[in-house]
């Protein structure tokens, strides 16, 4: 401060404080001076004038057009005061501009994030439970005279009428489970995009699922009624409808293990054409002790199941990728 008072004092008589810049200060000093040694000479030798605006009309418009109108002229209409980005977020730093960049690949879909599906595999399992508790004495049962032959003078066995909704409501776990894997089958080796949403996709497969062992059990009753008695036809329902919960049942822990541990779904295939495959021959083991124990009916027995058991499954397939021709998205 010593210094530029210094050579303020010696270099004020020969020039205006007025027509200084701060570039001649800044040259009164020595090399080595600080920036607030500077900045203290050039607050003494220039003083901050006072601002005198132009009052002179605005030009800034085209030639041979009039001189512009304020903004802040009320009776100018809307569409004058409004310009072009009037509306942009960017000329608006006050409101939200939304997000800024390219975006990302979306999340893939899973059934673990959606939680239609997830509701739905809990209220299955949680009722499951339920179900063996209030039919565990039919379950049992059945499982216990499954492979017994039926001797003609055998009653059948009872079974309640909540016994039965718990069954019905097994089956229909079934349709919904078998629906599950076809779309993780789908999913892996035909498509992953559909016209519609994943879980409607899967609303889908539920209906054609549920149809297909309607008709088939539709089929054994008919069948049953016009070429057998009326006891073997009614036992055969109830082990048809035991076997179809059974295979509900077991097929539960599969969808579990695809749903929410990243079980492989070649794992999961192996591991449905392994149970497909048994319930097929309970079912033939099953249809042969009860229709069919007389030596001489291997040839029927054939014709019998491929009839109801393997047309309708071939049936089954052929519709479900008619269904998938229609839903997937072809690039």
């Amino acid at each position: 401060m010593g210094v530029s008072d210094s050579i303020a004092t010696e270099s004020a008589p020969a020039v205006r404080p007025h027509s200084l810049t701060p570039k001649q200060v800044l040259s009164w000093l020595p090399k080595n001076a600080t920036p607030a040694q500077q900045d203290s000479a050039i607050q003494l030798h220039i003083k901050a004038s006072e601002i005198h605006w132009s009052e002179q009309p605005d030009t800034l418009h085209m030639p041979g057009h009039p001189r512009g109108k304020s903004i802040l002229d009320v009776s100018l209409p809307q569409y004058y005061k409004e310009s072009f980005f009037a509306k942009d977020s960017l000329f608006h730093p006050e409101l939200p501009g939304g997000r800024q960049g390219v975006a990302g690949d979306p999340v893939p879909y899973t059934i673990a994030g959606d939680n239609l599906i997830t509701g739905l595999l809990l209220f299955c399992f949680i009722l499951s439970l339920l179900a063996y508790r209030q039919s565990r004495r039919f379950i049992v049962e059945q499982a216990r005279h499954f492979f017994y032959i039926t001797r003609e003078n055998t009653s059948d066995i009872s079974e309640t009428a909540g016994e039965l909704r718990f069954q019905l409501f097994l089956a229909l776990q079934t349709c919904l489970l078998f629906s599950i894997f076809y779309f993780f089958y789908t999913r892996q080796w035909v498509s992953t995009t559909f016209i519609v949403e994943n879980y409607q996709v899967i609303g889908i497969y539920t209906v054609v699922m549920a149809l297909y062992f309607a008709l088939k059990h539709a089929l054994y009753w008919f069948t049953g009624i016009t070429f057998f008695e009326g006891k073997k036809n009614r036992q055969w329902q109830q082990s048809l409808l035991f076997l179809c919960s059974l295979e509900g049942v077991l097929l539960l822990p599969l969808i579990l293990l695809l749903s929410f541990f990243n079980l492989s779904i070649q794992n999961g295939l192996f591991y449905t054409i392994l149970l497909v495959i048994l319930i097929k021959i309970l079912t033939i083991y099953k249809c042969y002790i009860i229709f069919f124990r007389q030596i001489g009916f291997f040839l029927q027995i054939i014709l019998y199941l491929c009839a109801l058991e393997i047309v309708p499954l071939a049936i089954l397939w052929g519709v479900l990728e008619m269904i998938n021709g229609f839903l997937k998205i072809n690039y």
